[in-house]
């Protein structure tokens, strides 16, 4: 529905995605700052919602990444990560810790706001 809000829920994370290299993690550059990573799937409306956002955030912030996880090709890694639902994004510190998760379909202000916990 066009306009409606969507329930977006936000927690604290103490997990870590641990970057392999020299700050690359499954083939993919973090973000100088921070990283926003977003568990997708296909036939899931919000997260193309979700994607324009991220992308637009990370356009306009310096040093910030996005990066778009399919959940469905990545269990291994959605069972590690405890991740339930679609869209999930994930506000990586320049460490690759996560410092905020989020379930639902974010706002622009939202996801600016999150990233200053971890810039």
């Amino acid at each position: 529905m066009p306009g409606r809000e969507a329930d977006v829920r936000i927690r604290d994370a103490g997990d870590r995605i641990d970057p392999s290299g020299n700050g690359t993690w499954e083939g993919r550059e973090l973000g100088r700052r921070a990283t926003l990573v977003q568990f997708s799937s296909a036939f899931c409306q919000p997260c193309r919602a979700t994607r324009r956002v991220l992308a637009e955030v990370a356009a306009i912030v310096p040093g910030v990444s996005h990066m778009e996880i399919d959940a469905e090709a990545e269990l291994d890694l959605v069972r590690e990560l405890d991740i339930l639902k679609t869209p999930t994004v994930l506000v990586l510190d320049a460490e690759g810790r996560t410092v905020l998760r989020a379930t639902g379909q974010p706002r622009k202000a939202d996801v600016i706001a999150a990233l200053g916990r971890a810039v």
